[in-house]
């Protein structure tokens, strides 16, 4: 079920997030329901962890454009060759 839901965020960060869901070929409810869902998940998570990493959690910063899955793949790949 879904429901409606209003929000109030600046014009420019709208726009810009209109455009990353168009060129990834998905509505901007999809990108807010999946970071909520992440989001909460996330929280969920931390209640697992032990409070020495919690207190590091969320502490590095990674570029907007850092890709996971890539950097993990050259890891391996120097790794193992």
């Amino acid at each position: 079920m879904t429901t409606k839901l209003t929000l109030t965020v600046e014009e420019s960060t709208v726009k810009k997030a209109k455009s990353y869901a168009r060129n990834t070929g998905r509505s901007l409810s999809e990108l807010i329901e999946n970071y909520l869902e992440t989001l909460t998940e996330e929280h969920r998570d931390m209640n697992q962890l032990s409070p020495k990493l919690k207190m590091i959690v969320g502490a590095a910063k990674l570029p907007d454009d850092f890709d996971e899955k890539k950097e993990l793949n050259a890891y391996f790949e120097s790794k193992h060759l």
